[in-house]
């Protein structure tokens, strides 16, 4: 039997939904999960080739390239459906909404799936040239080059500061009735199970390791969605601070943390004996579920005190960063897929962008790239 993926199949569909979504090309969003961009590129042509079966089992209006071939085709015989001298559907056809169709998208498009459909067919279907694409297409780096420069300059302006005197600011604020943002009052999701059998706290408010894989942490916050909540379990390394492993879901039953923490220990290579994973007292980590599948992984329990947010501080601002970053509490989003999406991208971001204090101000990716290659042996990629 082979080794098993390091990929659950919510992170799967989570990384073919955010290359859908960008627009932007596989290897770039590849570079920004931390993978390889064949095996993401695997994943979208088995997700198009699923849609494409789908849309004709269904009788649906197909998104897959083939039936937008078949679309024009079909105008293009019938005639009058096609803008003149343009080769573009007409507004209002069913392969392009109405500013769609612009040049850009187009290019936006081919590139996205050129992997899957080849860039000579995504040209003629959409109707632009193939120099056309491949001038656009060179000057990619220049525009990533550009971006990333922007990016570097904003995190040596944020690392250096500039120094305002406190009245000041708050004088200029109250007069342009500018508020800062904050966190509003917690919903709670700890709930302790009186019935549960006692676990030691073998962290005692001491977030630190010498190296990865000695010591996680975790929790599950709430994100509103609609008229309903969506749930989101983490489990972080303490010694690079990186989320190894998460999982989003509408309830907040043991399986939740479970998947999250299968996904923790497929990330870092199937087996993590000795780990300690920390967590509060909530029913879902007190569970004989949960217990089970800890030690299934080899993995021991620590947990802290009832009421006690500073006995998993770590985890507890993983979660004031992310909902601070994103705007939780001033935002609602629509849909879960909306939900996911924003949330998947930001972890993302997290992991391999986003500087950290306690790493020397390196993402946590670049600082677990800095250990010793031993130690590196132990941390999938």
């Amino acid at each position: 039997m082979g080794r098993p993926s390091k990929y659950t199949e919510e992170f799967r569909r989570d990384a073919v939904d955010l290359v859908r979504s960008s627009q932007r090309p596989i290897n770039q969003v590849a570079r920004e999960l931390g993978m390889s961009h064949e095996t993401l590129r695997n994943w979208v042509r088995a997700a198009e080739r699923r849609t494409g079966a789908a849309a004709t089992a269904s009788g649906g209006d197909g998104l897959s390239v083939a039936d937008k071939d078949a679309e024009i085709a079909r105008l293009r015989r019938e005639g009058g459906g096609v803008a003149a001298g343009e080769g573009d559907p007409a507004q209002g056809s069913r392969l392009f909404r109405q500013g769609d169709g612009s040049v850009t998208s187009r290019f936006r498009f081919i590139s996205t799936h050129r992997a899957v459909f080849g860039v000579k067919r995504l040209c003629r279907v959409l109707a632009v040239s193939r120099s056309g694409f491949y001038r656009w297409s060179a000057s990619e780096p220049a525009r990533q080059a550009r971006a990333a420069a922007e990016d570097a300059l904003a995190d040596e302006l944020h690392e250096r500061g500039v120094r305002v005197n406190r009245k000041r600011v708050e004088r200029i604020m109250r007069q342009r009735d500018v508020v800062g943002r904050h966190l509003r009052r917690r919903k709670r999701t700890t709930i302790p199970d009186p019935t549960a059998a006692p676990v030691p706290d073998l962290i005692g408010r001491d977030f630190t390791a010498a190296a990865p894989d000695q010591r996680w942490c975790g929790d599950i916050t709430y994100l509103r969605v609609g008229t309903g909540w969506l749930y989101l379990a983490t489990v972080i390394d303490i010694a690079t601070r990186r989320l190894i492993g998460w999982s989003i879901n509408t309830h907040m039953r043991a399986e939740l943390v479970i998947d999250a923490l299968d996904a923790a220990v497929a990330a870092r290579g199937g087996r993590v004996d000795g780990v300690i994973f920390h967590s509060d007292r909530g029913s879902q980590y007190g569970s004989s579920d949960f217990a089970d599948a800890c030690r299934r992984h080899g993995v021991r329990r620590s947990m802290g005190r009832i009421g006690s947010s500073y006995d998993n501080a770590l985890a507890e601002a993983f979660f004031a960063t992310l909902k601070r970053e994103l705007d939780v509490d001033h935002r609602q989003w629509a849909t879960e897929t909306d939900a996911r999406r924003d949330v998947f991208r930001w972890i993302a971001f997290y992991n391999h962008r986003r500087r950290h204090s306690a790493l020397g101000y390196l993402s946590p990716t670049n600082y677990e790239q800095t250990l010793a290659p031993t130690t590196l042996q132990q941390i999938a990629a």
